[in-house]
């Protein structure tokens, strides 16, 4: 190649298409790699609910072996809590339930209610989804059970937050994460250890607010399919690029 063809536009299109391309076929590599780790992990997350879910409740270590707790072990893993409730401090957490397994659902927010343990400690606890509509009877809700109680749940880790998670409204006591390290922010300053991870209520009776029991506990499993189909983008594109390229080499040879 000449170092006037080297400069031309149609040089300079043709090596703009090829780094195009072999940038496209990087691309694809990556995401199926992405796709074949988020199969290793949605794997993992299926196994670890149908291992723990069907264990006998257990408490939780003593509140001064928290800081040792690591919130994925206990992801889905039945727990027994004894204790009595802080109704003044429920904190309605916004949701939108598309799939419920009750009778109510859409746009709502989960009642979370930090509960007391007579060990020592709190742990912040789902007692259920309400509708919007019907949020406020539950902001201080009188039908918190009183005294001392045990209650059973599924413990789950901390939903994430990140750079588009709203910021808490303290005065209407409304949050946007179940994260007992935000939730924790909400209700009174004191000295007493809070959970690294929350409980979900179980489903109580039919139609009764809270409407517990809406733990999801089914998971889409389609990685492996997503991940096959970027690397067979990544196969194809090298291909189409060989034969663009013969084309536009043929193409020169007749134009000479």
């Amino acid at each position: 190649m000449t170092r006037a063809e080297a400069q031309s536009p149609r040089s300079w299109v043709f090596w703009s298409f090829i780094v195009l391309m072999l940038a496209l076929i990087a691309l694809f590599i990556y995401l199926g790699t992405w796709q074949m780790h988020r199969l290793g992990e949605k794997e993992a997350l299926i196994a670890a609910v149908e291992e723990r879910s069907h264990l006998a409740p257990q408490p939780l270590p003593p509140a001064a072996e928290w800081g040792a707790i690591v919130p994925t072990d206990y992801d889905f893993r039945p727990i027994a809590l004894t204790g009595h409730f802080l109704p003044e401090e429920t904190i309605e957490v916004f949701t939108s339930l598309s799939e419920p397994k009750g009778k109510f659902g859409g746009p709502g927010y989960w009642v979370v209610t930090p509960f007391a343990l007579d060990a020592g400690g709190i742990v912040f606890v789902n007692r259920g989804f309400v509708p919007e509509s019907q949020a406020k009877a539950f902001a201080n809700d009188p039908a918190t059970p009183a005294g001392t109680v045990t209650v059973s749940g599924l413990a789950r880790q901390p939903e994430e937050i990140n750079a588009f998670t709203p910021a808490a409204d303290p005065a209407k006591r409304i949050e946007w994460v179940r994260n007992p390290e935000r939730l924790a922010a909400l209700i009174k300053p004191d000295e007493t250890p809070v959970a690294p991870l929350y409980v979900d209520l179980p489903a109580g009776d039919p139609g009764v607010l809270p409407q517990g029991g809406e733990t999801v506990m089914t998971f889409p499993n389609r990685h492996f399919e997503y991940a096959m189909t970027w690397y067979a983008f990544a196969v194809i594109t090298p291909i189409m690029l060989g034969f663009w390229i013969w084309r536009q080499r043929r193409g020169r040879s007749k134009d000479r």
